[in-house]
C-alpha cells in the first residue's frame, strides 16, 4: 500500500510540474496537509497561536510543492519538511517577537523552551538550567541567557489591570511619572554657574526683575538709577550668560 501511494504521490506530482494546474497543487495540498498540522503542533510554544503556525506551515507546504522535483530521487518529507520549518522559524524570528534579539538567541531560546517542555514531562519537575545546557551541548550561561531573552517574546499593555475588580489600576497606574523638578534643579545649577560671569550689582537686578518680579521702574527707584539704565543692565547681563553658556 506505501508503495502504491508513493507511486501515486510522484505521478501527481510529476503531472504538476509538467501542468502547473491549480486543481492538482489543491489535491497535492490536501494529500500533505497533515504533514503541516504535525510540524505547527510541534513547533507551538507559549501563547503562540495554533492556528497562525498552521497558516505559515501551509505557506511552507505551498513552497514545497511548487518547488519539488521528483525526478531528483528525494523523497517529497524530505524536501519539505526543511522547508516548513524554515518558514516557521522565519515567523518566530521576524514577527512573533516583540523585542528584536539577535537571530541565533531566538533560536536558542525557541529550543531551550521545547526542551525544557518535554524534559519536565520527562523528569516529572522542571529541569534545572545546567540539565537542558547538557541536553542542549550549550553552556549553563548561554542557556540562562536565552531563557533572559525569551522575555522579549510578549509584552504585557501598560492598559492591563492589576486584578480582577474593574476599577483596579492598570499596569500603566503604578508606573512612576517624569518629575518636572528635576530640570528645574538642573536648570538652576546652571543658572547659578552662569551668574557668576557678571557683577554684583548686575546679578542683583536679574534676581530683582525675575525672581521678585519688580518692574524696572521699581527696580530703579530701589538702586537709584534710570529705567533705561536697568533695560540695558538686563539686556547686557542676559548677552553675556548667553556668550559663558
Amino acid at each position: 500500500m506505501a508503495a502504491i501511494a508513493q507511486t501515486k504521490d510522484e505521478t501527481l506530482f510529476r503531472r504538476y510540474r509538467e501542468e502547473r494546474s491549480p486543481a492538482l497543487r489543491r489535491e497535492l495540498v490536501e494529500r500533505w496537509m497533515p504533514l503541516a498540522r504535525q510540524l505547527a503542533a510541534h513547533y507551538r510554544v507559549r501563547d503562540e497561536s495554533y492556528e497562525d503556525l498552521l497558516q505559515v506551515a501551509s505557506l511552507g507546504l505551498l513552497k514545497s510543492i511548487n518547488g519539488y522535483d521528483p525526478d531528483r530521487g528525494i523523497a517529497f518529507t524530505s524536501y519539505a519538511v526543511p522547508t516548513i520549518l524554515g518558514e516557521v522559524r522565519r515567523h518566530f524570528r521576524d514577527r512573533a517577537w516583540s523585542v528584536r534579539v539577535p537571530r541565533a538567541l531566538q533560536e536558542l531560546a525557541l529550543d531551550v523552551e521545547k526542551a525544557t517542555v518535554r524534559m519536565t514531562t520527562e523528569l516529572g519537575r522542571s529541569p534545572t538550567i545546567p540539565e537542558v545546557a547538557d541536553a542542549l551541548g550549550r553552556t549553563p550561561e548561554a542557556v540562562l541567557e536565552a531563557k533572559q531573552a525569551g522575555d522579549a517574546y510578549s509584552a504585557t499593555s501598560l492598559e492591563s489591570q492589576r486584578g480582577e475588580d474593574p476599577d483596579a489600576p492598570t499596569l500603566g497606574d503604578t508606573l512612576g511619572a517624569v518629575d518636572g523638578g528635576f530640570h528645574a534643579a538642573e536648570d538652576r545649577a546652571t543658572l547659578t554657574s552662569l551668574l557668576v560671569s557678571i557683577p554684583e550689582r548686575d546679578r542683583e537686578v536679574l534676581r530683582l526683575r525675575f525672581e521678585d518680579d519688580l518692574t524696572q521702574t521699581e527696580i530703579a527707584t530701589r538702586i537709584g538709577v534710570s529705567q533705561m539704565a536697568v533695560s540695558r543692565i538686563i539686556r547686557r547681563s542676559i548677552d553675556r550668560m548667553r556668550l559663558a553658556a
